[in-house]
């Protein structure tokens, strides 16, 4: 963060100083675990369903915190915000932090107006702000773009899917006098979501990826969920760049909604950012022709399956913009490292089984996209494939349906073996036998611990398995327990976000 005493801060936030000295100065980051406190930080205490962040006030300062963002009075100086006036908490940061008194939300809108400032004031001198979203693939893309930037100046960027009201200033507020490129992945569940992150750390350069059912129990339709997406693009200035997916119609026609120019990229002729030749290979590793304005250059992704393309391609779009050379996207785009746990994280073990885990999240799209992955994977080498899949959450009266589809997909890309966990996702299993699997090609298990008892009997050298599945499914436990069997254990890692 740029350096600000406590009392500009308590300024920007509309809040009062306890015990504070007002010329005291921030020269530290912005958190809002004291674990990851550094002498000269600011703690934010934030109140949620099991922990409340203003007990750990004096901790905080012990650990050189110059002062606590608090919505309330604590042992230690302080920034106190004024509570919020009835229908101003925004719904999500209500319902991110737990609390019953309006006091989180309090605290969020306040750590919302602090990245504002800054984003502001930096945006003011060498600073772009590049917002992503879509239905699916945001936070691979998120780390591409950032991957792709970082070459040409220093890039933030949040960790994993950090993408909420917590995540967004979070994250804006590690950008400093010296960053150029800050990266940010912008969700949502419901209208206006987006709008609101777009007010926080208003973008320069917008991407759509694209326009999926993810969530779409929460939208109504796969317009509503265009319709909220398009908020990024309409949040962009006159003299912003929109980055669309000219292959997804939902996406393309978002051209009409925004004051900023377009650039359209995908496998279409008419995509200025385009894709040719598209080949793979075993690994499902696609390498294709990068066309652009300024020229072209072959690329070779390391990232497993062909749904990476069109991610690449909007980074593509990014970084040209931004002053990359087709040459300079292409070395990039070739030497990428996956830096977000749990995307197609693709392993093998010692005895020649090769787990992908894709396990953070799940939707139809993604659900669709890493199943052809692992086709491609063991089509030409004849290595046995199986898909392990959970139910995929909120798609409403679509479910059933959509699981069905799933389950026949599997038969039709004649995946060999298919593990269904848990009675919500039962019609993935009804699907496949309807399509033609009627004898043990498609299991239906209770639990995570049935499937991993199942795997650890049946595996055998050289077999490639995908593990899917929504998160609060849990399938992670699956995919931890295959490469070492000593993960069984229920505790998950703190959620860093993941919202459509």
């Amino acid at each position: 963060m740029i350096v600000l005493s406590l009392a500009e801060i308590a300024d920007v936030v509309g809040g009062r100083l306890h015990r504070a000295d007002p010329g005291a100065q921030v020269t530290g980051s912005v958190e809002f675990d004291t674990r990851q406190l550094v002498p000269g930080g600011l703690f934010v205490a934030l109140p949620g369903e099991k922990v409340d962040g203003h007990d750990f006030a004096a901790k905080a300062a012990e650990s050189g915190a110059v002062a606590v963002l608090a919505a309330r009075e604590v042992d230690a100086p302080a920034i106190v915000v004024p509570p919020l006036a009835p229908g101003e908490a925004h719904e999500r940061s209500v319902a991110l932090t737990g609390d019953k008194d309006g006091s989180g939300a309090a605290v969020l809108a306040a750590l919302a107006k602090l990245a504002r400032f800054v984003v502001q004031r930096l945006a003011e001198g060498t600073l772009t702000v590049v917002g992503v979203t879509g239905s699916s693939g945001k936070t691979s893309t998120k780390d591409v773009i950032a991957q792709l930037l970082e070459p040409l100046g220093p890039t933030v960027a949040p960790p994993g899917s950090f993408n909420n009201e917590l995540g967004h200033p979070w994250t804006a507020l590690r950008a400093d006098a010296d960053t150029r490129h800050l990266v940010l992945e912008l969700s949502a569940r419901g209208p206006g979501h987006i709008a609101h992150l777009a007010e926080i750390a208003p973008p320069k350069i917008g991407v759509v990826l694209n326009v999926g059912t993810a969530h779409v129990g929460e939208f109504g339709s796969r317009e509503g969920i265009a319709k909220t997406k398009g908020e990024l693009v309409e949040a962009l200035p006159e003299d912003g760049v929109a980055v669309l997916n000219l292959d997804d119609p939902l996406v393309a026609a978002m051209a009409s909604r925004t004051k900023a120019r377009v650039v359209f990229v995908g496998e279409s002729p008419s995509a200025q950012v385009r894709a040719e030749n598209i080949t793979l290979d075993g690994e499902a590793r696609a390498s294709f022709r990068l066309v652009t304005p300024a020229g072209a250059a072959d690329v070779t992704l390391p990232l497993h399956g062909e749904h990476h393309v069109g991610n690449a391609l909007s980074a593509a779009a990014v970084a040209l913009e931004l002053g990359a050379t087709p040459a300079e996207i292409a070395a990039g785009l070739s030497s990428l490292e996956r830096r977000s746990a749990r995307r197609m994280e693709v392993v093998t073990r010692e005895d020649g089984v090769t787990i992908l885990n894709d396990s953070f999240n799940a939707n139809p799209e993604s659900m669709r996209a890493g199943l052809k992955a692992l086709a491609a994977m063991t089509r030409e080498s004849g290595r046995r494939s199986w898909a392990v899949l959970g139910v995929m959450g909120e798609l409403g009266a679509d479910a059933i349906t959509a699981h069905d589809e799933i389950g026949r997909l599997v038969v039709r890309l004649n995946i060999a073996k298919l593990v269904v966990i848990g009675p919500e996702a039962a019609a993935m299993h009804q699907g496949a036998h309807q399509e033609g699997s009627w004898g043990e090609e498609s299991i239906l298990v209770p639990d995570v611990e049935a499937a991993a008892a199942l795997l650890h009997d049946q595996l055998r050298p050289g077999d490639v398995v995908l593990v899917k599945a929504s998160k609060a499914a849990g399938l992670w436990r699956v995919a931890e327990a295959l490469l070492d069997p000593r993960e069984t254990d229920n505790s998950e890692t703190r959620s860093n976000g993941g919202d459509a």
